[in-house]
């Protein structure tokens, strides 16, 4: 479910549909002891760390959520251009594949990734309470919004990402669509694409709060506006850019993007939001590399280049017209999880929605990639 350009080159385009984390940034290199600590986080610098990391072998696997195998080229690149000399595979598939890979390749003893980087929030609390993940504190966890991290450090947020509609704004016009009530308006009969809700959880839940807000009817009436459903919840964004269609609905944006596509935070009605959440595995092959990773993430430098405006630490000030995503009661930041975490619940959903707007159709969008990719 998507590498995140930097926000000058989304608030310049209007891009920014995919989810990935990443963005470019300097830190100085300082002296100190590997060894040194303050209280629980890390202290050593991001020079040290991978010095350390070289020593270790220099090698990062990283399993991340996303819909293409490119959408997280820009944090490979962003990444590797300040630490030119990791060697650094990043896989991207469902992250409702990467999970049950990761199981199975506990059960089999053949773990791959050392950091998973997923939307499947309830993973991560499943993993923590088998002790599948390593305890760790990054510098700078203590800025983290405390809903963003788990206080023991088995996981944290990297990345603040949004999920909601979004429109050409030179298809639309005056009459551009406001809140996901107008999107059953007649005149965007045929002109609405949409990831499938039931391929995607994090689409489940935004069109399950639109359900919750608007009732069935409102399904009923989308279902018969011809809406093009698409695997990937990239697939919405690339038809409004595409030109093939007026609207998008089930995808991320940069609310500030001042680009032909706008993605809108909605006022007064539901769009939704989460901390996607990565983890170091207990028995990771190349921890002090991933510790890198996490540490690289959480800098100030990465979080100020966050590709909407939005980051998961405190101490980071949004760009004006923005507000920490934690203060929009409409993004239902902890409904999310609560979500995740009610397996029965989503399948009803899901069924439901099926029942609606026909079966799920298509290959992956990242390809069908195996048991062991990136081994």
């Amino acid at each position: 479910m998507s590498s995140f350009p930097s926000r000058r080159r989304v608030l310049a385009t209007g891009a920014g549909a995919a989810i990935g984390i990443g963005a470019l940034g300097a830190h100085s290199a300082q002296a100190a002891p590997a060894s040194r600590t303050t209280g629980s986080e890390e202290a050593r610098t991001l020079d040290e760390l991978y010095r350390a990391a070289l020593a270790e072998g220099g090698k990062l696997v990283l399993y991340a959520g996303g819909d293409t195998p490119t959408q997280q080229d820009f944090t490979k690149a962003a990444f590797l251009k300040r630490f030119p000399d990791i060697d650094l595979t990043l896989v991207v598939d469902y992250s409702k594949y990467h999970d049950v890979r990761v199981d199975n390749q506990l059960a089999t003893d053949t773990l791959v990734p050392d950091v998973v980087q997923l939307q499947t929030l309830q993973d991560f609390t499943r993993w923590k309470e088998q002790g599948r993940l390593l305890r760790y504190k990054p510098a700078g966890f203590s800025k983290v919004y405390d809903k963003f991290k788990d206080p023991h450090g088995a996981w944290v947020a990297i990345g603040a990402i949004g999920f909601s509609f979004m429109y050409d704004t030179a298809a639309a016009g005056s009459g551009a669509p406001r809140t996901p009530l107008d999107l059953v308006d007649p005149k965007w009969k045929g002109r609405i694409a949409s990831s499938y809700p039931h391929d995607d959880d994090a689409v489940l839940y935004l069109y399950s709060l639109y359900v919750q807000k608007y009732g069935w009817e409102w399904v009923a009436r989308l279902a018969a506006q011809d809406v093009r459903f698409a695997r990937g919840s990239n697939s919405p964004g690339d038809a409004v850019r595409a030109g093939t269609h007026a609207i998008g609905i089930g995808g991320s944006g940069a609310p500030l993007a001042s680009g032909p596509v706008k993605w809108v935070v909605p006022t007064g009605a539901p769009f939704m939001a989460w901390g996607q959440r990565a983890a170091i595995l207990k028995q990771a092959a190349n921890p002090t590399a991933a510790k890198l990773y996490l540490n690289w993430q959480l800098s100030l430098a990465t979080q100020q280049g966050s590709f909407n405006g939005w980051s998961v630490r405190t101490d980071v000030t949004p760009p004006a017209g923005l507000k920490p995503v934690w203060e929009y009661p409409d993004a239902h930041l902890d409904g999310f999880p609560r979500f995740m975490a009610d397996r029965a619940a989503i399948e009803r959903w899901k069924q439901t929605f099926a029942l609606y707007f026909g079966e799920v159709k298509g290959d992956p969008t990242p390809g069908w990639l195996g048991l062991h990719p990136g081994a």
